[in-house]
């Protein structure tokens, strides 16, 4: 693979620990590095991404997208040689499975307010 087409990359973690740097081609879509952070995840963190959904990845401000491609996402910073790129890593469990939870935890629960009108 041509040195050019390799962008170096380090993820940052909510507690200012890195996962990286670690080269990717500039090919490589957001969703196969999301993947990537979930197996290299540190096995002593509290919080911790169970599924590539968990993570978020944010670069230069923006939520980036799975779909698209490391290149593609390149601020113009990521052009000067030898620039290492920082990416901020959110963990964010998926909504489908909080609302689930959520829900399991409201059916218990029944509303005993009424109103009197006199």
């Amino acid at each position: 693979m041509p040195e050019e087409d390799l962008v170096e990359l380090k993820f940052r973690l909510y507690d200012g620990s890195d996962i990286g740097p670690i080269r990717y081609s500039s090919a490589s879509t957001i969703s196969m590095l999301k993947e990537r952070i979930v197996s290299d995840w540190p096995k002593d963190k509290k919080i911790a991404p169970k599924v590539a959904n968990d993570v978020k990845l944010i670069s230069a401000g923006k939520i980036l997208e799975n779909s698209k491609t490391v290149g593609q996402c390149k601020n113009p910073f990521g052009e000067l040689p030898g620039g290492l790129i920082t990416m901020h890593v959110v963990v964010q469990p998926s909504l489908g499975k909080a609302k689930t939870e959520k829900k399991l935890d409201d059916s218990p629960r029944k509303s005993s307010c009424f109103c009197t009108i006199l």
